[in-house]
């Protein structure tokens, strides 16, 4: 049964309240806000984070929503644009959203902060990882580590179980809050180890980009390796004219790109590529079994990483929104808490709203991500 909106239930309370058939104020939705990219070039991460967040948010209603009270989802596109982010997140404020779930790429996360700061509302994100947004005491919680976890699990494999020496890193500069912070975090644990960052090559994601003359100028290094720090999009464009050249060069990507899109898009060029990320598609966990088998019944399709993060971020914010105390602001309570169950094992979050989790390193297999490590 769809809600009824906001104007319309405040009429419906104060008539109740009228005739005594019910306590006022405690009637409304509560209106959960989610924002991210639904259009363009890395729309796959945001749809996938709101199929997440739309799965969760219609589990607690059929439950009875939260506290009695149902859950309306009010989805914006950000379009991966600061001014469209910002606008969006306004009118989720203006809708007096409790929280806003979003967004999905580090670049339009840092843009949004400071207008979350200032309302005190909290920005509750699935997949931003950048580092410049790590152990502040703001309005900003996530659900998955910041790139340091994942930049360092991918260089330690990449030196010691894959013998690699030699580097050359591609990376899109219209996300560089998260790919600098993710090149910075491998470069210098892979160099720590010993190995050597050959060249760092920049590049901005749009239709324009000439990708065989990108593979040209990364491949000119003689590399024993290519790491790729996109969008599942451009990664899979771009390994495809790296496996042109040289077939068996090994490839890595950031857990930016691993949605099941790089594997869609790429294959069969993706095969045997490597990255670190917080999902293992195959876990045996009776949760996550529950939680695949749901999302597969809702949109024919198996989960990714970004959905299970959207999934996570909204049932840290509606259990958050359940147990809030009347002293306190919906950021103190998800620091109180600490501990939130996610579809696939404890989603622990630190007193500056960073997750603490899990990272594996998974390898693209006969067309599906598989955990090696």
């Amino acid at each position: 049964m769809p809600l009824v909106s906001n104007k319309f239930t405040r009429i419906l309370c104060l008539t109740a309240c009228i005739f005594g058939l019910s306590a006022c104020g405690n009637s409304d939705p509560y209106v959960l806000g989610f924002i991210g990219g639904l259009s363009g070039r890395v729309a796959d991460l945001g749809i996938a984070g709101r199929n997440g967040v739309l799965l969760a948010v219609e589990e607690q209603n059929r439950s009875g929503g939260i506290n009695g009270r149902k859950v309306l989802l009010e989805i914006r596109d950000d379009q991966q644009d600061e001014a469209a982010a910002r606008a969006g997140v306004n009118e989720l404020i203006a809708m007096d959203a409790a929280v806003i779930i979003g967004h999905m790429t580090s670049s339009m996360s840092v843009k949004t902060v400071p207008l979350m700061n200032e309302k005190r509302i909290v920005l509750l994100s699935p997949t931003t990882t950048t580092q410049q947004l790590t152990g502040i005491d703001d309005y900003f919680i996530r659900v998955i580590r910041d790139t340091a976890a994942y930049g360092e699990r991918n260089a330690k494999y990449r030196y010691v179980s894959q013998g690699l020496r030699r580097i050359v890193i591609v990376y899109d500069t219209r996300n560089a809050a998260y790919t600098e912070s993710w090149l910075h975090s491998f470069k210098t644990s892979f160099e720590k180890l010993g190995g050597k960052v050959l060249k760092a090559i920049p590049f901005r994601s749009g239709d324009d980009v000439h990708f065989s003359q990108l593979a040209e100028q990364m491949l000119i290094e003689k590399p024993d390796s290519i790491q790729i720090i996109t969008g599942a999009m451009d990664a899979a464009l771009l390994i495809q004219q790296i496996r042109k050249v040289e077939p068996d060069l090994p490839v890595a990507t950031s857990e930016w790109a691993a949605t099941e899109k790089l594997i869609e898009l790429g294959s069969p060029a993706v095969e045997g590529v490597v990255m670190a990320q917080f999902f293992d598609r195959d876990s045996p966990l009776p949760h996550y079994q529950q939680f695949k088998k749901m999302f597969e019944k809702r949109f024919s399709h198996p989960p990714g990483f970004a959905e299970i993060a959207g999934y996570d971020a909204a049932t840290v914010a509606m259990r958050a929104l359940a147990q809030q105390r009347s002293d306190e602001d919906l950021k103190q309570t998800i620091i109180r808490i600490g501990s939130f169950p996610g579809a696939q094992g404890t989603v622990n979050i630190d007193r500056f709203g960073d997750a603490i989790r899990e990272t594996y390193v998974t390898k693209i297999e006969n067309g599906t991500f598989k955990l090696i490590q």
